[in-house]
Formats: C-alpha cells, structure tokens, sequence
C-alpha cells in the first residue's frame, strides 16, 4: 500500500477550488450583492414565515373535511379542464411539426423563411400561456375555448422548438442518399426525416400534455375555462372545504395524466 508521499502524481488528488481571477470576484460579489439587495425587496421574512404558521394551520383545519357537495360539478369542471388540454396540445402539436420543419436550417426552403419560423416560435414560447389566456378572453370571450386556443399557441412555442432541435440532429445520411436518387424535399422529409425523429416527438408531445392540464388549471383563474375558476370562487366565498376537494380532484387528474403518460413512453418508446 503506498503512502501519500508514495502517490503517483497522475494519480494524486485535484485542487479542490482553483484560484479566482479578479474579475471573476467581482462578478460573484456583483451576483452576491444583488440577491441581498433582492431579497430585501422581495420582502422575504422568517419571521413572517413563522407569524404564518398558525394561519395556515387554521385554514388546513377549515379546508378538513373536504366537502362533497359540489361533486358532480366539480368533476364536470375537471373534465373539461383535461378536454381543454387534450384538444390544446393534439392541435398545437399538429401545427408546430410544419413550423419546426421551416424553422430546421437544412429543411426550410430559404434562410429567411428559417429565421421567420425560429422567431415566430421563440416570441410563442416566450410570452407566458396566461398572457395568452387573457388575451384570448379579450379576444372569444370567457369560456373553454379561450384557454384552448392560449394553450395551442404555448405548444406551439414549446413543441416548435424541440420538434425542430429532433430533426436538426437526426442523421442526415439517409437524407443525402435520397437526395442523390433525386428524392422530393416532401418524400425526402416525411420519408427519411420524420421516421428518425419520431420518438423524440412523442416524448415532446406527451410532456406536454402533462404540461397543458397543469398549465389549464390556471387559466381558469382568468376565467378561460376549466376548474380553475371553480378553485377562485371557492377561496373568494371562503369556502375553503370546497377549495380542497377542488385541490384533490386537480391533484388526482394530473397524477393520473402523468401515470398515462409515462405508461405509453414505455409502451410505443
């Protein structure tokens, strides 16, 4: 057994931290300053933290037992919450495919048409679903399909973007060869591209699936449809037992989606 004197140096342990330069000191002090400084304006407390501790006891206390009163309308309310995802997500997946293939740069028929389609998905990806939500309610009035709509627009941002970064990396080998037996950019792309790229497509399509029923949940708040605004009356009337079987039954749907969800990557993966 060798002794530490003894150690090989390939074999001698690394530093554990290497020198820092100056100016890597002053960022992390410029990064250090401006979280205390935004902890302070954020107003985070301890001790309000801990004031609110028997506040929340008391409204756990209110919310038990959870009431079943409003069983049937609130599950009435949840299924149209997971009809507004389900039908969100299957229409925003089908129209992100012909925009991600525009937005891959040796698929789309010109650069300007790349650069089009890689910003029309960034500015739908960037802009959260609930500004979308609200202006659609503006737009269609309150309802369902207000929130449908929001969430097709977010998948689109969100399955663009991935659905193109699938089809960039796939292995463009085939690809060449079909272009050489003078293959269409249609045949060369539903032919070779898509069959390649599918399993991350799947894999983007059901998360975000379990991402639109979480995401339809909260459109309701902006009275876009679904159980959410079910939930924001219950909280406004004080109806906090209400609230909780709200809580439950949207904590029920979302595990069940994900169970679905992982159950059929396996299944078709």
């Amino acid at each position: 057994m060798h002794s530490p004197s003894q150690v090989p140096a390939s074999r001698a342990m690394p530093e554990r931290f290497e020198r820092t330069s100056a100016t890597s000191f002053m960022l992390w002090l410029i990064v250090l300053g401006f979280f205390a400084w935004s902890v302070n304006k954020t107003g985070v407390s301890l001790g309000d933290l801990w004031g609110g501790i028997p506040q929340m006891a008391r409204l756990v206390g209110e919310m038990l037992p959870p009431s079943t009163a409003r069983l049937e309308a609130v599950g009435w309310a949840l299924l149209e919450t997971f009809q507004m995802a389900f039908v969100g997500t299957v229409v925003g997946v089908l129209l992100s495919v012909p925009i991600a293939v525009l937005a891959t740069p040796h698929l789309s028929p010109h650069p300007l048409v790349h650069h089009a389609a890689r910003h029309l998905i960034a500015f739908f990806r960037t802009v959260p679903d609930l500004v979308w939500a609200l202006l659609f309610v503006v737009s269609v009035g309150l309802g369902p399909f207000a929130g449908t709509l929001a969430i097709v627009i977010d998948k689109i941002g969100f399955c663009g973007r991935f659905f193109a970064e699938a089809m960039e990396e796939v292995d463009r080998g085939p690809q060449e060869a079909l272009s050489a037996m003078g293959t269409g950019r249609l045949s060369l792309i539903v032919c070779s591209v898509f069959p390649a790229a599918m399993p991350s497509f799947i894999n983007t399509s059901l998360f975000s699936l379990e991402k639109a029923t979480r995401s339809s949940v909260v459109l309701g708040l902006v009275g876009a449809g679904g159980i959410g605004i079910e939930l924001k009356v219950a909280m406004d009337l004080f109806n906090y037992d209400e609230a909780a079987t709200i809580i439950l039954a949207i904590f029920a749907l979302v595990v069940l989606v994900e169970r679905l969800s992982a159950a059929l990557r396996k299944k078709v993966l």
